[in-house]
């Protein structure tokens, strides 16, 4: 099963559109999660029309129209793995300990909200997961996103790919 992972893309705030790449990758994907900003709900209906799966949850920035249509966090099994998604942690110092705390059970938890990609591990097992921003680079080199396999519960192939700011439809 092949995932993509997208959060914070601020449309059209920060761009007009999702960077082409992204669009193909969404189009080839068994299953998409969204970590919330999305800002537009033209996005959310852009992505339910063209994804096989959605899974998505709002963020800090989403307007009462996308509170409505989305959760605050989301937890779904997929394939045997088991998957929040939430856009804020939190600080950095002590992330792992404190998700492992707040979502137990889980494999899987991608979040968003700071623009900085991150993967890492917390004690008892559970994945973090932040795909960055393919729109709003902030203070990184690059606009991101991240594509996995899921095979037999496990993800693996966990990829980060990065978009040059003026592929993402915004300032170079």
């Amino acid at each position: 099963m092949r995932l993509v992972i997208m959060a914070d893309t601020h449309l059209p705030k920060r761009a007009r559109d999702l960077p082409s790449g992204l669009w193909a990758a969404v189009d080839a994907a068994d299953l998409v999660i969204h970590a919330g900003d999305w800002v537009s709900a033209a996005l959310l209906d852009d992505l339910e029309r063209r994804s096989a799966r959605l899974i998505g949850v709002y963020g800090n920035n989403d307007g009462p129209d996308l509170r409505a249509r989305l959760p605050e966090i989301a937890r779904v099994d997929v394939a045997g793995l088991r998957i929040a998604v939430v856009h804020e942690t939190g600080p950095a110092s002590g992330r792992e300990r404190r998700c492992a705390a707040r979502f137990p059970g889980c494999d899987l938890l991608v979040f968003g909200h700071s623009h900085i990609p991150w993967d890492s591990e917390a004690p008892g097992g559970l994945r973090l997961l932040n795909p960055g921003s393919p729109t709003d680079r902030r203070r990184q080199p690059c606009g991101t996103y991240l594509t996995a396999d899921l095979t037999d519960g496990r993800l693996d192939a966990v990829n980060l790919h990065e978009v040059p700011q003026s592929a993402a439809g915004g300032p170079a």
